[in-house]
């Protein structure tokens, strides 16, 4: 991905697996967590999520979750995109 764009850059990232139990997101196995990608802003990441997500509806303790990296970054940062 190395689109350019004048838009303020808010990285997002996509990672997810399998949980150990449906009410809370803690992974069976942190070896097996997949980091889907990183994205510009929270538009991509979203559609980035659905897909994974979509792809994995049969197996119900997959869960994918889409990381506010910018927010970690700089915790002052603009939010203004979303």
């Amino acid at each position: 991905m190395t689109t350019e764009s004048n838009a303020p850059q808010l990285l997002h990232l996509v990672i997810g697996g399998e949980l150990r139990h449906l009410d809370a997101p803690v992974f069976r196995d942190l070896s097996k967590v997949e980091f889907v990608g990183a994205f510009p802003n929270y538009e991509e990441a979203r559609k980035a999520w659905k897909a994974r997500a979509q792809a994995t509806v049969d197996n119900a303790h997959m869960r994918y979750f889409i990381l506010h990296a910018h927010r970690m970054i700089d915790p002052r940062g603009d939010d203004h995109a979303h």
